[in-house]
């Protein structure tokens, strides 16, 4: 918005919801709250109102999503893995490189029990940016609460693609079968 005229709360989550209605690719927070003149933690509290309302949106490194719920043809599979940070990125590029994406890590706390976050990347430019937030935030990976030890729910158009990315990971030694 070019004046300095604040939407109301719910002009805001109609222009989300909207916005993010006609687009396949993630808004991040800023971009939202610079059009609504807002902070970016006005529109975290206005996107966490739309998910009580029910609306199938996901935060993902990238920035917020609607859930596809027309999927039609996706298979999932939640494998288990183990390596360094350091070992993020080969594992990452592996999976994505066999046309697989990664929805989401899973770590098993000791008191929170399970803690999952959505990565949700595709190919080796989300991978890249997904590491670089990390890297550039000095944010530890949810694998380090674990040793190393964490889950992946891997989606794509075929299990051939799943079960291929899976044989390279363990090739790699970073899969635990």
């Amino acid at each position: 918005m070019k004046d300095q005229t604040k939407m109301s709360s719910e002009a805001r989550q109609r222009l989300i919801m909207d916005r993010l209605k006609e687009t396949n690719r993630a808004i991040t927070g800023s971009e939202f709250a610079k059009q609504t003149n807002v902070s970016r933690q006005v529109i975290v509290q206005d996107v966490s109102i739309l998910k009580a309302k029910n609306e199938p949106i996901i935060a993902t490194s990238q920035g917020y999503m609607l859930l596809n719920q027309n999927e039609v043809d996706v298979r999932r599979s939640v494998i288990v893995c183990n390596h360094t940070a350091e070992q993020t990125l080969e594992e990452l590029q592996i999976i994505v490189d066999h046309g697989v994406t990664v929805k989401d890590v899973i770590v098993e706390h000791a008191v929170y029990g399970d803690i999952t976050a959505s990565i949700r990347v595709s190919n080796r430019a989300e991978v890249n940016q997904f590491v670089k937030k990390i890297n550039d935030s000095k944010a530890t990976y949810l694998s380090a609460l674990t040793a190393g030890i964490h889950l992946h729910t891997l989606e794509a158009d075929s299990n051939d693609k799943i079960e291929a990315a899976c044989h390279d990971l363990d090739a790699a030694g970073l899969l635990i079968k």
